[in-house]
């Protein structure tokens, strides 16, 4: 195993770690916006990781880079399916505040 290797492993568990401390700690009405502003990070991040492994040429940074591209299209689509789900719960609560209203105004 090189030395650039180790580091970039080293980093990428770091990151794990950190990405895992931050998230645990958002409260839950934050997490709609939050998530929403990150899926355009993570697309980034995608187009990042699709670099790395079009760029690998040993066996290991084959996998590694196939686990990036992986792990960045499954937190994408996670990140907007969990998205478009609490933006459907903000719908039903609007949908019952306005039919209570003109249930009043009647």
């Amino acid at each position: 195993m090189t030395n650039e290797l180790l580091n970039e492993l080293t980093f990428f568990v770091l990151a794990v770690f950190v990405g895992i401390e931050v998230i645990s700690k958002v409260p839950t009405m934050l997490h709609t916006p939050l998530m929403s502003g990150t899926n355009a990070i993570h697309g980034i991040i995608l187009v990042g990781a699709l670099f790395i492994a079009a760029g690998a040429n040993s066996p290991v940074t084959v996998i590694l880079g196939f686990l990036a591209v992986v792990l960045a299209t499954t937190n994408v689509v996670g990140g907007f399916v969990v998205t478009d789900r609490m933006l459907e719960m903000f719908k039903g609560r609007q949908a019952a505040a306005k039919t209570a209203e003109t249930a009043n105004i009647k």
